[in-house]
């Protein structure tokens, strides 16, 4: 049997885009991929992202925000890691001995959204769309090992 590729999305705080990127990511994909996410700062998860998921049926409740030198330290081969934000691409380790491939995919921040509580939902909703759209677009490739 194959090994199964590792894809792990970065995000500043590891509370919206990458928390919903990483949802996603598992109820397209399935058991065909192993899926992480992380912060260059870890935060908390967005309760928006999480209702976001749940509106398509993602439960995303016990997500918790980790750092990505977790990952680092826990030499996790990474196959696909995908940045979903322009924050991250720049602080993100460039000397990661266990990456294979990096993705720059940077998506707005829906949580910079002033407003009420339904703007700010509908900006995630917004934000989750675009990720979904990218993942499908791009789910032969991340459910694949690179070489």
């Amino acid at each position: 049997m194959s090994e199964k590729p590792n894809v792990l999305f970065l995000c500043t705080h590891n509370s919206a885009r990458s928390v919903l990127a990483e949802g996603l990511l598992r109820d397209l994909a399935g058991d065909r991929v192993n899926v992480f996410s992380a912060g260059v700062e870890p935060g908390r998860t967005n309760p928006f992202a999480v209702a976001a998921l749940a509106e398509v049926g993602i439960d995303a409740s016990s997500a918790v925000s980790e750092g990505v030198t977790e990952y680092i330290e826990k030499e996790l081969v990474v196959h696909h890691l995908v940045i979903v934000c322009d924050g991250a691409a720049g602080r993100c380790p460039t000397a990661w001995p266990t990456m294979i491939e990096k993705h720059v995919w940077a998506f707005e921040d829906p949580s910079r959204v002033d407003g009420t509580d339904e703007e700010k939902l509908a900006a995630f909703r917004e934000t989750r769309e675009l990720i979904k759209a990218k993942l499908e677009s791009e789910l032969e490739l991340l459910t694949s090992l690179p070489g």
